[in-house]
């Protein structure tokens, strides 16, 4: 007859206890568990702020579109209508020279009431939301062609550089999150593996008594969870620390970053929150993989590993 056993308090404390026994192979588990999630949150938080990047370049798709200066205003209300017959425009908006030359008002100074009217140098524009930013070369090519047309604000080579780095960020950090996760899993089973050979006698007189492989399992499982979890919470609170000095100094480079990265306010839930939640589940994955393969194992056949 098999044995019952109830006490989920000693199952823990026994995946506890065992951490502190093989210390040694926690520890470096825990660095490469540790190295690995920052280097994947790292590349995360990259793409999410290449991506906010992207999106606050032409305040959301939008483009500005400058139309001869010899044009009237009749004509250009005209020419907008031209405009928003292009396939891929989803709003476009009359932006008259007068406004525009606010824009220059602080630059300007004391020349600025001397540019109004007719002695305004610029040309009227319209301020244009594109619907896809994919098709953003064959948009300004189909706008560029309609006559009165000056010049475009063209940002697109900004944006193709920046996705080209998304995606170049996406792929590496993919495989450096495979190959790390791989090794990762390797040193949390072989921690496990020392873990049990230590208490092998043990394993082997709790299963001749009845004990259950889930019974035997649990403590294991708790132990590689629990060095996922320490591991989940070093990493998160790494970037989070790191977070803000990082932004501030690329801010410093390039002003756009500090005015689209996304505030460490609105993300820090998330990052401790995927954080922990990855490194209970690699740690836990770890622990089963190997506890699984040697309770095959019965009696005497454990004593002899």
């Amino acid at each position: 007859m098999k044995m019952k056993f109830n006490s989920s308090g000693y199952l823990v404390k026994e995946g506890l206890k065992n951490i502190w026994i093989n210390r040694m192979m926690s520890l470096a588990s825990i660095i490469v568990l540790v190295s690995c999630l920052i280097i994947t949150g790292a590349a995360i938080l990259i793409s999410v702020n290449v991506n906010s990047l992207i999106a606050s370049i032409g305040e959301g798709n939008q483009i500005k579109v400058f139309l001869d200066y010899e044009l009237s205003d009749i004509d250009s209300i005209k020419l907008g209508a031209e405009i928003k017959k292009v396939e891929n425009v989803q709003e476009c908006r009359y932006y008259p020279k007068e406004e525009g030359i606010k824009e220059y008002k602080d630059r300007l100074g004391n020349l600025y009431e001397s540019l109004q009217g007719e002695k305004n140098p610029l040309g009227n524009a319209y301020i244009v939301k594109l619907k896809d930013l994919s098709d953003y070369k064959d948009t300004i090519d189909q706008i560029n062609k309609i006559k009165g047309v000056s010049s475009i604000s063209d940002r697109g080579d900004i944006t193709r550089t920046l996705t080209k780095l998304n995606a170049f960020v996406s792929v590496v950090g993919f495989w450096i999150v495979l190959i790390l996760g791989v090794i990762t899993l390797f040193i949390i089973s072989n921690s496990i593996k020392m873990t049990m050979y230590s208490r092998r006698f043990e394993i082997s007189i709790m299963k001749s008594v009845g004990a259950t492989n889930n019974f035997i399992r649990i403590p294991f499982i708790i132990e590689a969870m629990t060095i996922g979890l320490i591991s989940g919470a070093i990493a998160s609170a790494v970037l989070i620390l790191a977070y803000n000095p990082i932004k501030n100094t690329a801010g410093q480079m390039i002003t756009l970053i500090s005015t689209s990265a996304i505030p460490l306010s609105s993300i820090w839930v998330n990052i401790i929150a995927g954080f922990c939640g990855a490194g209970v589940l690699i740690g836990a994955l770890g622990g089963y993989i190997s506890i699984t393969k040697y309770l095959h194992k019965e009696g005497g056949d454990i004593i002899g590993w």
